[in-house]
Parts: C-alpha cells; structure tokens; sequence
C-alpha cells in the first residue's frame, strides 16, 4: 500500500506545464528549505505561489524521485518577492520582468489588491497606459477566476480547457452556474463530454433518479443523435437509450419525457404511425420548411416574355446549342418559383446555371449565389462569373447572447434583397440551415436549388435535398448525360459508372485516374507522402498545396489523424526558425495546413487590402502564418482573411494535409489522393466512394487494395435517418 505524505513550500520553477489538461512538473521549496520535484494536475500553476500538496512519493526512472500531487490547496504568493517571482513568468498578459519589477517595486505586497482592484491606480506608472493597466488588471481578473473554476473542475477530472470556455462564456458567474446546472458544460460551446456532466452532477448531489437529471439525459440523446443526421427519434428508442445510458428504468424517463413536453422542451409527434421526439428548433425547422416549399412549388409565374425567344438569345451570346433538357431547365426556372437541378460532374450543371442567371439579368431579377462552404462558393463565383456567398455569410450568421446557439440576422424582419437565390452543393444543407434560408426570402422569391443527390447526406440533420427530390412537389431536373467536352475525364466516367454500381478498369492507369496497388496500411502511407512529397511536385508539376490526401476514416494506419503526422513530418518539419504549440496529442506548427471543424461566427478576421469581417465556417481550410506565445495566439491565412486564434480555441482546429471524405464535401482539388482504408466498416459505401472521386478537379489517385474500392462499389445501403420532410412535403397532395 502506498504512503500518503503531505508537504508545503513554494514553486520555485515550473519545468513543464500542459494548459489542456492541467498536468504540470515542478521544482517546490519545502517549509523545511529541501528542493522536491513534484508532479500533478496544477493547472495554470506559476513560480511563486504557495502550496499545501497531499500525495504520495514515487521514483520515477528517469527523473528520479518525486512527489505525486492527489490534491492540492493553493495560494497566490503574499510577499514582494514572491509576487515579482509570479508575475515575472509571463503570468498574466501583458506583464514581463521588466514591467513586474515596475509594479511591484510601486506597490510592493498590495499588488495583487492592485491587480484586482484597481487599474486606474496602476496607469499612474510611467510606461503603463490606461489602456494597458485595464487590460493587464482585466486579464489578472480572468485568471484568478480561472484558476479558481479549474481547480473546482479539476477535483472532478475535468480539463482545464473547459474551464476557460466556462469563464468565456459566463465571465465571473461561471461557478454558480455550473453549480445550478452541471450539466451546462456538455453544451456544444463548453465542450465537455456528458459523462463527464453526469459525474459532476452526482458528486453535486444531483440523485441518480432526479427527474432534472434524466430530463438532461432525453435532450441530450436527442442533441447527439441530430449530430448523426436524425430530425426525431421514435419514443420508445429513445426511452430505451436514454435508460442505457444512465442505468435508470425506462418508467422513469418516460415520465421525464412527458414532463418535457409538458414543459415545451421537446415536441411529441406521430411520423408514419410512430409516435416519435423532437427537440423543438428541428420539429419547428422541418414543418416550417415543408410548408414553405408547398406553397413555392405550387406558384407558377406568369410573364409576357417569349421563354424560347430569350434562350435564343442566350444561345448566341454563349455560342453553343443547349441540349433538350438543359432547355427545359431554363424554362423551368422561367415559368416557377422553385427549382431543383441535380446531376453528376460533367452535366452541364454550370452551363444551366449561366443561363438562367442570363435569363433573370434579362427579366431584371437581382439574384444572389450562395453555397454551404467557401471553397463552394469561390468555386461557384469563378464558374458563374459573379460573386457568391456562403450561406451563414449571407445570412448573417452569429453567435446568440448566450453563447448556445446559432442565430440569423436575415429573416422575416430583415428580408435578403434579392428577386432570386440560386444555391449550390445542395446536398450539404440540413434542416436547420434550409430553414434559415427560406425564413429570409421575400415571399416572391425564385428559389434554385443545385446539387448532386447522390453525394453524402448533409452533416446535421435531415436529408432535404433528397427529401425535395423524392417528394416529386417540386418542379426538378435529373441530368445524366456527360458532355462531349467531358467525356475524355475518366475521373467523370468512372465517378458516373461508380454511381451506377459498376466496376471501372482499375487497372488502366491512363489518363486523370489512377491506382497504386497497396496491401498494406503501411506502405499505403509511405506511398502516400512521396506522392505528396516528390513524386507529384516534381514529376507532374503539382505542389503540395494543390494536393489533398482523403480518407474514408479517421482512425487506423491510413486515416486522417495518422495521415496528417507523417504528412507534417514530410512536408512541415520542425525547425528553429518554426513556433510551436502543443495541443493534445497534436503539435500545430507555423506553415500547417489547418481546417476549421466548427462554425464560428465571432472569429475576427481581415484582409492585407483592410477589410474586416467575422466568422470562420466548418470546412475552411488554411496555413498557420504565426504563434505568438506572449500573446497566446495563433494567425491562420485563410486565403487572404488573417484570423486570429486565442490557444483555447485550438480545439476548433484540425491539420488539413488528409480529410475526411465527409470533411470535403463542397470542395474540388487540383489532385486528390484517395487512401483505401478497410478499417471502419460502415463507411465502405458506394456514397463515399463517390464523394471522394468526384472532388478532384485534375487527377485522382486510388492508394490500396482494389479489394476495398469493389467492396464499397457493392455497398449501396444508407443509413437511416429520422426524418419526415418528405412526407410533410406530400401530405395532403393526393
């Protein structure tokens, strides 16, 4: 049995310190004046402070023997030495040596008080501005009240990281909220696991069977499960999980169920005689949806204008012949409100959109572009000759006061001025995002949506783009033919045969597709990074920058996370001349290809030519220009938008060399690898497969066994989602 030991000193050095989870080695000066290395979870801990540390003695067999801290009482130093020795270390933002010794040689042991307190007695130091005394007391403040909410999560073995996302999002009342609410750091901006809310709230005295605690677990069932694509969830499966989940019986959160909606915090229903849950945001989002688009699809406008007469027109401006049904696509968008165009790559999608964006110039329609994602709506721009906006840009997207959720400045209220909006990569938008975009049309508004249905679904929830399509309400045209000007691409002609369920000649390495045959993860990988490395830059001319590595998976030898390592080792390897941050099991690294994995819409960011905007969305891709670790901060180039990043928002961060298939979905590549992982079995589907084909622009090389791309041909099954916007949209219809 070990010992338990306690000891009391002050740090005198901080060796190693991890801000993510807390964990920190120290050099501590003993009461009794003996130097002792200790190690533990001290987060934020800096030289100066005094420490009363229970734990226990171990010999390390490196280091030799240290004291491992169980729990700690901490406290900030008392003395004028101490407190210069504290502030000294870059502690607080803004305060070094030089400005430490300033302070404290003014205010000696009340500088702490001072800190607190009092900025404005601060500023009277020459050399110190107002400006900078508030900031320097502002961030002296959030630290103490961080370093007091981290140690409270800490003692339940929550990282420190949440901690500051607490303070950032309920500044000094943090701890009486989470004390009213544990629960509230599961919410998506705290970014706990609910287990760990869970754990919390029992240590709390929250009672197993408490009805506040089962309630939390039902919307949190149904929060998680719309992050797989669900709108709803049967009652009866979700009284089951919800049951699993914390081990309580299925009577109980029944009753929690009912409760909820007594209380109007989640909506019962009957989808297709099953009685099914909602939270309230989607069961409002897909009835508004279904509603809207049944009363834009039954609008037929009327004009004088001669439809044929003007695709004439059109046809000598653009020197070319439309094919029969990209004419009847023109016409289609001529006579109706709403639109649906679907198709493959090499239809002839772009050559309809500049005609009908011709069309409505000649009816004097002001119509905007629009697209999920940024690289879309680039793309969307270059093809279209005219300026196109993400989604959530042209919306207006934004954080909500409170920091929970996603709010819209366009809407009934604040109409968008447009007379049309065409809307590409369709299948991308889910319930909530369509919702959006139709509360902000003015009710005569043209609607085209644009896509290709047999791309993956939508990362949140519902399939609407599929939905509208099978619903056969809204006026649609399915192109399937490839355009002479296409048909020499076997990147096009094996995406349509994979789409058809057919085998393409793998083996005919010609042309813009190719395989490299790899039975092994391993060698998949190496082959990976010299392709990346040398092969395709100094063979066929294609940089780095213009190559992007896919994956099915993120897990395994070749998925992305093991990927994107030795894709940084090869292609950003460390050097002096290069900042560092460690972040997890995750070194970022000036010149690291980077994407942003969530949408935020406070980021600020600006351009070299001045222009200043907010909002970074999933799915954009950057390089890391600089880390400044005084500041704390990282720059990332998004294309010309410099974003800056405080250090506890790297977790909205993910190296970009590999993608998942599902991460680049809205983009197209100059030169895409695809690496054949058999590692997780569900996404061996012929939707993925095809997603991933049809994203490179120039050339496509397969990496692996041949094996693995048959089997996903073979594999058409899609998951399930529960959703019920196609049948709304036909209800009533026969």
């Amino acid at each position: 049995m070990v010992e338990q030991a306690e000891i009391n000193g002050i740090i005198s050095s901080v060796i190693y310190r991890n801000d993510e989870n807390g964990y920190a080695v120290v050099r501590l000066e003993q009461d009794n004046g003996e130097m002792t290395t200790a190690v533990g979870c001290l987060p934020y801990i800096a030289p100066g402070e005094m420490i009363s540390a229970e734990g226990s003695w171990m010999t390390h067999a490196q280091h030799g023997r240290q004291f491992k801290i169980e729990q700690s009482n901490r406290l900030l130093p008392t003395s004028a030495d101490g407190i210069y020795e504290y502030l000294a270390g870059s502690t607080v933002k803004g305060v070094g040596p030089a400005t430490a010794a300033l302070i404290v040689d003014r205010f000696g042991e009340k500088t702490l008080d001072i800190l607190e307190m009092s900025p404005d007695k601060l500023a009277e130091i020459k050399g110190i501005s107002s400006a900078k005394a508030k900031s320097i007391c502002a961030s002296f403040k959030k630290q103490a009240g961080v370093r007091r909410l981290t140690e409270f999560l800490c003692a339940y073995n929550i990282q420190p990281l949440v901690a500051l996302r607490l303070y950032k999002a309920y500044g000094s009342e943090a701890l009486e909220v989470v004390h009213e609410n544990p629960y509230i750091i599961s919410a998506d901006h705290i970014g706990a696991s609910f287990a760990e809310a869970d754990n919390l709230a029992l240590e709390l005295g929250i009672e197993g069977d408490s009805i506040n605690r089962i309630s939390a677990a039902v919307l949190f069932e149904l929060k998680h499960n719309s992050g797989n694509g669900h709108c709803f969830i049967p009652t009866d499966k979700l009284i089951i999980a919800t049951a699993q989940l914390i081990s309580v019986p299925t009577a109980l959160v029944s009753e929690a169920v009912d409760t909820l909606f007594s209380n109007g915090q989640l909506v019962c229903d009957e989808v297709a005689g099953l009685n099914v849950c909602y939270l309230n945001e989607l069961y409002d989002a897909e009835t508004f949806v279904a509603e809207r688009i049944k009363a834009m699809a039954k609008t037929s406008l009327k004009s004088k204008l001669n439809t044929a007469s003007l695709i004439s027109e059109i046809e000598e401006l653009y020197s070319i012949s439309y094919a029969p049904l990209q004419k009847k696509s023109i016409e289609l968008a001529f006579n109706n409100q709403m639109l649906v165009i679907t198709g493959g790559p090499g239809t002839g999608k772009t050559t309809i959109l500049k005609g009908i964006l011709k069309l409505y110039e000649k009816l004097e329609l002001d119509t905007c572009l629009a697209a999920p994602t940024g690289r879309a709506a680039k793309r969307m721009s270059e093809l279209c000759s005219m300026e196109a906006s993400t989604i959530h840009r042209l919306l207006g997207a934004k954080m909500s006061e409170d920091g929970e959720s996603v709010v819209f400045t366009k809407d009934e209220d604040d109409l968008l001025v447009c007379d049309a909006l065409i809307v590409d990569e369709c299948s991308m938008v889910d319930i909530t995002l369509m919702s959006a975009i139709l509360h902000a049309l003015k009710p005569d508004c043209r609607l085209i949506l644009v896509g290709d249905a047999d791309q993956l679904p939508s990362v949140g929830p519902g399939n609407v783009f599929a939905d509208i399509i099978r619903s056969e309400i809204v006026p649609a045209v399915r192109l399937t033919e490839i355009f002479r000007q296409k048909s020499d691409s076997r990147i096009i002609r094996n995406a349509h045969m994979i789409n058809r369920g057919e085998h393409p000649d793998f083996e005919a390495n010609t042309g813009d597709f190719f395989r490299l045959k790899r039975l092994k993860g391993g060698t998949s990988v190496d082959t990976i990074v010299e392709l990346c490395s040398k092969r395709l830059p100094e063979k066929m001319n294609i940089p780095s920058s213009s190559i992007q590595v896919l994956s099915p998976t993120r897990k395994g030898e070749t998925g992305t996370v093991n990927l994107n390592k030795r894709l940084q080792q090869e292609l950003n390897p460390a050097s002096e001349e290069k900042k560092e941050k460690p972040f997890g099991d995750v070194i970022f690294r000036t010149g690291d290809r980077v994407i942003q994995i969530k949408n935020n819409y406070d980021i600020l960011w600006k351009t070299p030519s001045g222009i200043n905007g907010a909002g970074i969305y999933n799915g954009d891709i950057g390089v890391i220009k600089s880390i400044d670790p005084i500041t704390e901060t990282v720059l990332v180039d998004y294309e010309d938008k410099l974003a800056c990043y405080g250090f506890d928002m790297l977790n909205e961060l993910e190296h970009a060399w590999a993608l998942t298939v599902h991460k680049s979905q809205g983009s197209e590549y100059r030169a895409v690898i695809l690496a054949l992982s058999g590692d997780v079995q569900m996404l061996l589907t012929r939707g993925v497969l095809y997603t991933a084909v049809t994203r490179a622009k120039e050339l496509l090389i397969m990496v692996g066994d041949d094996a693995i791309a048959h089997r996903m041909i073979d594999n058409n099954k899609q998951s399930r989602r529960y959703c019920a916007l196609r049948l709304r949209l036909i209800a009533d219809e026969a």
